[in-house]
């Protein structure tokens, strides 16, 4: 049985999942804490994981005791992260291709992310890549982000699609969780900056893949 059999939709998780972003949200998180005197945490980039960006911002204001308010926060935080997006970060391998195969196939694509839609629509700006997607939210429009499914069943209701017919990608634990408490089909994507066992993220997930191109090296798997 192939991923795509009896799935009338495909929504995606953003960083780390369909695009190659990981790295620059560490090295944020590394050039900001040290404005206050801070180093990294070991911990940091998991307790964080899934959290919306207004979440987020809540969480390091109150841990680091930050005496910036949580909106100067945000606007620091992508201010550091637009350039990034705007002109370094790419596709996951064999992304692009399989975004162009769902909309040969009529399947309709969505995406769910935690990011900032400012800078969701600066990457892709760059990657060209809005033409691909019927419907894009982002977590702060829902009451809880992942794990909870909310962000999830947004999508799905704004795709006009029912759950049980919606695959999900993600490469965070929270968002595998929120793809299944949303009752859909989750495949797990490869992230070395994912902070998981990958027998964990299998165990939670219905398929797990190393990238999207292996996709097309065997193509059974579509």
């Amino acid at each position: 049985m192939g991923l795509l059999d009896n799935i009338d939709a495909v929504i995606f998780d953003m960083d780390g999942t369909l695009i190659d972003s990981m790295w620059m949200w560490e090295q944020i998180d590394i050039d900001y804490l040290a404005r206050f005197g801070y180093t990294l945490p070991a911990d940091l980039q998991e307790c964080i994981e899934g959290m919306s960006f207004t979440e987020t911002a809540f969480y390091i204001k109150d841990r680091f005791n930050i005496p910036e308010d949580t909106d100067t926060m945000m606007k620091t935080w992508n201010d550091m992260a637009y350039e990034f997006y705007r002109t370094k970060v790419d596709f996951k391998p064999g992304a692009r291709e399989f975004l162009s195969e769902l909309k040969k196939r009529g399947i309709k694509i969505g995406m769910a992310t935690s990011n900032s839609m400012e800078l969701v629509d600066v990457v892709l700006d760059h990657l060209d890549a809005h033409v691909y997607f019927d419907e894009i939210h982002i977590s702060s429009e829902v009451k809880h982000g992942k794990p909870f499914p909310d962000i999830y069943l947004l999508v799905a209701e704004k795709l006009g699609v029912e759950r049980n017919r919606c695959l999900v990608f993600e490469d965070i634990l929270p968002g595998i969780w929120a793809g299944k408490a949303a009752r859909m089909k989750v495949c797990a994507v490869y992230d070395k900056y994912a902070h998981q066992e990958i027998n964990i993220a299998m165990k939670y997930s219905d398929y797990y893949i190393r990238g999207f191109d292996i996709l097309f090296d065997a193509p059974s798997l579509l």
